[in-house]
Order: structure tokens, then C-alpha cells, then sequence
């Protein structure tokens, strides 16, 4: 275990509190006009998967868990879980559904992603920046629209929504960044 100050706990973090462990959902720190600036850290629990919201000062000490990043290749899903496996030593590992979250609707056959590790249990997944997918349905263009700051609504294949620029039609194949579901361009092959 590290101590570490409490402004510099960020997304993905495992810490220490209590002697239970925890996955770092979203870390703020706010810096009112008067008075001391705070931390504000939303966590999971791994053991159980319980979320809690815990406020430090930004100079408190927390402790930060040993966390080892792994590079994992995606294999499937069954009722157990999320399989992948290490492609340095081919070891599997089961990550179940609480683990994974909201970026399950990324994760391709054959990805490579990072499992963040302790003590050989899977706490936290971190996806590839961008994927690419294709769109599945979008509404028309209406005529007159500049084409500079106008997006408009379309359905990806992984049945997520985001907003795209006009040109883009039902059928293209497009970057998304994993963080915030965002286009970011027409997929080049």
C-alpha cells in the first residue's frame, strides 16, 4: 500500500479504506472561494460491488492498493461472466458483470484491453480509447443545416446512441471514443 494525497486519486484507482478495497468510479476536486479544498471520490466496493461517496480534504493521506495493469484479450460471454484471456502466458480470467459495468457494450471479439489485477482477481477494465462501429440506423438530413456545428442522433451497432455530422448515413462505419460515446471520425477502412 501507498499513501498518496487525496487530489490525486483519479478514475480506476483502487484504494484502501478501512482495510476494504475499492474501485474509483469518478474523483472532483472542488476548490470553493473560501474554505479548503475538497475531494470528492465515488467509489465501489469490491467485495460486494456497494457504491459510496466519500469527501477528503485534497491533503488527506489515502491509502492506494498495488494494482497491477495487465494486457487481456477479449474471448466471450457466457452466464459465468466475461472471459479473457493473457496473451503472454494464455492464463484465463472469468470478470463478472458488476466488474465490467457500462463498457461491456464495447468489448469486441478479439480486443485487447487492460485488467487492472490484485492478488489475481480482476478489479477494474479499461477499454481501447476509441472502437470502431458501425451505425445502424440515423435519422435523415433536413435540408439547410450547416454541416459545421449540426449533429444529428443515430444508433450504433453495439445499441448505444450518439450524435453524428450529417454526412454520416446508416451503414458507415465510424470511431467512437469509449470514455463519453463521442464520434470522432469515418473508420479509414
Amino acid at each position: 500500500m501507498v499513501k498518496v494525497i487525496a487530489s490525486s486519486v483519479r478514475k480506476g484507482n483502487v484504494i484502501d479504506v478501512d482495510g476494504k478495497l475499492y474501485v474509483v468510479l469518478t474523483a472532483e476536486n472542488f476548490h470553493p472561494g473560501k474554505g479548503t479544498p475538497v475531494t470528492q471520490v465515488n467509489m465501489r466496493r469490491i467485495v460486494d460491488g456497494v457504491k459510496v461517496s466519500e469527501r477528503w480534504r485534497t491533503t488527506e493521506q489515502v491509502e492506494r492498493a498495488f494494482v497491477e495493469d495487465v494486457n487481456h484479450q477479449f474471448l466471450y460471454e457466457d452466464g459465468e461472466g466475461f472471459h479473457f484471456m493473457n496473451p503472454e502466458n494464455y492464463d484465463q480470467i472469468v470478470v463478472d458483470v458488476d466488474t465490467m459495468g457500462e463498457q461491456k457494450a464495447y468489448l469486441q471479439e478479439g480486443m485487447v484491453c487492460i485488467l487492472s489485477m490484485h492478488e489475481g482477481v480482476a478489479l477494474a477494465l479499461q477499454l481501447p480509447r476509441h472502437v470502431i462501429l458501425e451505425i445502424t440506423e440515423t435519422e435523415p438530413v433536413v435540408k439547410g443545416q450547416t454541416a459545421s456545428s449540426s449533429y444529428k442522433p443515430a444508433m450504433l451497432s453495439n445499441g448505444i446512441r450518439t450524435a453524428v455530422p450529417p454526412h454520416i448515413d446508416a451503414g458507415t462505419r465510424v470511431v467512437i471514443a469509449t470514455e463519453d460515446n463521442s464520434y470522432v471520425e469515418r473508420a479509414k477502412n
